[in-house]
């Protein structure tokens, strides 16, 4: 396990909450940022991958949010209507011939005081074929094991960040699944392992698989105990096999009462439909709430890949829905029914 102390402290209006009655139900709408949500070269995020809040009602909340293309993590405020962009959060530093390598960050979960951002555990992407295995072997390599962790950001008094934390140890777990062995490094588009879901609840992380898609529409979501991850507990794990339809794959996990809402989409590149199901957490079964496959305007680069509830109202819940291949997230609230 890779532990590093941090320094300095983010602004205690972070962790400020205001409990308030739920908002009224409305259609979908688009709310603005205000400064800047950071992605790559220091310009406006265009690849906003996941993100959660350390409360889960009321507003305004602290919240971390995470860009797939960087080694770091941004806190938002998230309020009513908009989110303001803060400070941001160094995770990792891997490099590879002195080059930064990206975490490859695609969700963020929070639970008993502390942020889990996921990296994808994935094969580079690699659209081009740009990566030749007898030549950039090393780099493919070093690019997969920058991707293969997941960083715990461990919250202390007043906002700050009191440590950084990170594992590599779910990979060996992947590995050793028998249902998901032979996907391990295979490129997105051949069906291989990609994460971009990620929830913590009782002691446990639960990794939701884009990819591989498994038989009869079945999505993979891998269930650890939290000491197992990032302590000395032994390596047990559960699979959960959710039918969520062919091609269609976790994008988001987000917890809500006692079970999680699902965010589906296409396991593959390229367009498809998106979804929001309901899911118990201890079974098989899933409830299909909405297709939500209008945030995207038919646009195939608009890939809605985070959800966070909101409220509930009479039309029933309200949950964010923030995007890869848009602009800052491109942050839309709307509702689905409740579960």
């Amino acid at each position: 396990m890779i532990t590093r102390k941090v320094r300095g402290s983010i602004s205690a209006a972070f962790l400020v909450f205001i409990l308030v009655t739920p908002a009224a139900a409305r259609d979908a709408d688009t709310w603005p940022v205000k400064e800047r949500i950071v992605g790559k070269d220091g310009d406006k995020s265009e690849d906003v991958s996941g993100i959660a809040c350390a409360k889960d009602h009321g507003f305004p909340r602290a919240c971390l949010v995470i860009d797939d293309n960087l080694q770091e993590a941004q806190f938002v405020t998230v309020e009513d209507g908009v989110i303001t962009a803060g400070d941001t959060v160094q995770l990792i530093d891997n490099e590879f011939k002195n080059k930064p390598l990206e975490l490859d960050g695609e969700g963020v979960a929070f639970a008993d005081g502390a942020y889990y951002v996921m990296g994808s555990h994935g094969h580079p992407r690699d659209k081009d074929k740009k990566l030749d295995p007898s030549k950039d072997l090393d780099k493919i390599n070093a690019r997969i094991d920058a991707s293969s962790q997941i960083v715990r950001i461990r919250m202390g008094s007043g906002g700050s960040v009191s440590l950084i934390e990170g594992t590599g140890k779910l990979r060996d777990i992947i590995k050793a699944e028998p249902a998901l062995t032979r996907f391990v490094d295979r490129r997105l588009e051949n069906n291989g392992v990609t994460i971009e879901g990620i929830a913590v609840s009782h002691g446990h992380l639960l990794a939701g698989f884009r990819g591989p898609t498994l038989e009869n529409g079945r999505a993979a979501v891998l269930s650890v105990p939290i000491d197992t991850l990032f302590g000395d507990g032994t390596a047990e794990h559960t699979l959960y096999k959710l039918p969520l339809g062919n091609g269609q794959g976790v994008r988001d996990l987000a917890p809500l009462n006692d079970g999680f809402l699902v965010l589906a989409g296409p396991s593959a590149d390229g367009g498809g439909a998106y979804s929001v199901f309901w899911w118990d957490g201890k079974t098989e079964n899933v409830s299909f709430l909405k297709d939500i496959s209008e945030v995207t305007g038919g646009d195939p680069k608009h890939k809605p890949e985070a959800i966070l509830p909101l409220d509930v109202g009479p039309s029933g819940v309200r949950v964010l829905v923030m995007s890869d291949g848009e602009k800052e997230g491109a942050p839309v609230a709307l509702d689905v029914p409740a579960p």
